[in-house]
């Protein structure tokens, strides 16, 4: 039988776990994990209430030591679950695959939920769920998901859906072959982080209006940045598109890649526990890991983060400029 433990930060104190009865909207979380099994648990703490939904993945190629060890964390907790682990590539189809088969068993599991949001392990929310279920209750059936007309906005990523890719066990093969995009279709682009609704999630995973974008989009480079972006704009089966995905993210050029988000640090815990972003990625303790501890002290039920969070919807076209990085 399972049940909803105490929560336990990482330093041993107990804090408060919340419930959904203080009426917001039900939650359904994909966390997508390759590393940092301990770092994951922390974020794991910080977003658990029990009536929210809690799907898991972890990257097959990291091993079975890190599956088996978040297989048994996750165990106490009621309605949370690991997705069987497949491989998870970089720049490959298998990350919307990952995201699409969590999106599925949320779907199977709980039938309450009104938003879906994915997160990696390396993310880490600014506030705290009673903050976040009554934001996303003041704004059910809206879509918080960045998009842009790829054509206009990112022409040097035209080649991602222009050329045909093959991923590979160990990286992505790009063969420079042209194909025609999608026919009566413009591609999109954005980010693979997105806060979307219960209905357009129905639509990726059921409907078979959606695929053949699963089908073309299997042969595309970086295929977590658009598919979803695409698919969204090319129906109805959703709600209002607000551009914005409630995320604090510092991108910086990183080659190749363009853009990558920066590590975040506690010089940046002011500017962070001042956002009006829901979550903020990327941390990684073996850099710093006294942010983690800030920002866990701000979503105690005394802390700073626990104020209501502010309600901001961009209209899509406000938020073009601001869609689309890779990282």
């Amino acid at each position: 039988m399972t049940y909803a433990p105490p929560a336990r930060r990482h330093d041993g104190r107990l804090h408060a776990v919340e419930s959904t009865s203080a009426r917001g909207s039900v939650i359904a979380y994909l966390v997508l994990v390759h590393r940092y099994p301990e770092q994951f648990k922390r974020l794991f703490r910080a977003i658990y209430a029990p009536g929210n939904a809690y799907v898991v993945h972890v990257d097959a190629r990291s091993g079975p030591d890190l599956e088996q060890g978040i297989r048994a964390f996750l165990a106490p907790y009621q309605g949370a679950e690991l997705l069987p682990s497949r491989p998870a590539q970089w720049g490959g189809y298998s990350l919307v695959d990952a995201e699409l088969r969590g999106m599925t068993r949320l779907l199977e599991i709980n039938a309450d939920w009104d938003h879906f949001i994915n997160l990696s392990g390396q993310d880490f929310p600014l506030r705290s769920q009673t903050a976040i279920r009554a934001f996303l209750g003041r704004n059910r059936g809206r879509e918080f998901i960045r998009v842009a007309d790829q054509a206009l906005t990112r022409p040097e990523t035209m080649a991602r859906v222009g050329q045909i890719s093959i991923e590979h066990p160990d990286r992505m093969g790009r063969t420079g072959q042209d194909r025609p995009f999608l026919d009566g279709v413009r591609p999109y682009i954005g980010n693979q982080w997105m806060i979307v609704s219960r209905r357009f999630c129905q639509f990726a995973c059921h409907d078979a209006r959606a695929e053949r974008f699963k089908a073309f989009y299997r042969n595309t480079f970086i295929a977590d940045e658009g598919f979803f972006q695409t698919l969204m704009m090319s129906t109805d089966e959703h709600g209002p598109i607000t551009g914005d995905d409630l995320r604090a993210i510092d991108w910086v050029p990183d080659g190749d890649i363009k853009l990558r988000p920066r590590t975040y640090t506690m010089d940046d815990a002011t500017a962070l526990l001042a956002s009006e972003a829901l979550f903020a990625r990327k941390f990684d303790t073996e850099v710093d890991d006294e942010i983690l501890d800030r920002l866990e002290d701000a979503l105690a039920p005394s802390g700073l983060a626990a104020r209501p969070a502010t309600t901001r919807v961009m209209m899509r076209s406000q938020a073009a400029s601001n869609a689309g990085a890779g990282g």
